[in-house]
């Protein structure tokens, strides 16, 4: 089963993966994918999937000590912010972004669940930071061709599929020029 399908008529939209281009120049995406957790006329949001920090999520928090869950950063956004998403629907509060992938939840809830034990740590996903675009900010960075629109056919894909491996795998299962894309050097010039 491919789990994720490319279609050059894809607009960005709730639920659905931006996959930065190869040579991206900005070093806050490079070779990243990005989960968008809402698309409107205001504007965007959503998390960077692959790029792990050395933190662990009972380090950041007072209190949580059993939850050693490692953290990533979910955007060049407000890094003092903290998210999670996760497949989890008796997560209260929690605002579903498609197919049983939910971002966020009661904070009183998870801290308990997480302490006692309760927290499925390969169903959940932990931020800090996020990505944003101002209204017709993305729009612009797709038509310069910063970023590929990719439809997620199973949204729990990304928690099975390694962060190392994330940004290359999802271009490969796009086929076409983009499993090209995949293969392509970090530095052109180390080639």
């Amino acid at each position: 089963m491919e789990f994720f399908n490319y279609d050059s008529n894809l607009k960005p939209e709730k639920g659905r993966l931006l996959i930065s281009q190869p040579f991206l120049p900005d070093p806050n995406f490079e070779r990243t994918v990005v989960l968008l957790c809402e698309h409107n006329k205001e504007g965007s949001f959503g998390f960077v999937l692959n790029k792990l920090t050395q933190l662990t999520v009972d380090e950041i928090f007072e209190g949580i000590s059993k939850l050693q869950a490692k953290v990533y950063v979910g955007g060049p956004v407000q890094q003092n912010t903290f998210h999670f998403i996760h497949c989890d629907p008796d997560m209260e509060d929690s605002n579903e972004i498609r197919d049983g992938l939910f971002w966020g939840g009661n904070f009183d809830q998870f801290k308990i669940w997480a302490e006692t034990g309760i927290i499925n740590e390969s169903a959940y996903r932990f931020f800090i930071g996020y990505s944003g675009w101002d209204a017709g900010q993305l729009e612009k960075e797709l038509e310069s061709k910063s970023w590929i629109v990719a439809e997620n056919n199973d949204p729990l894909s990304i928690f099975t599929i390694t962060p190392e491996e994330l940004w290359k795998e999802t271009l490969k299962s796009l086929g076409g020029r983009f499993q090209v894309y995949s293969r392509y050097p970090t530095d052109p010039r180390l080639n």
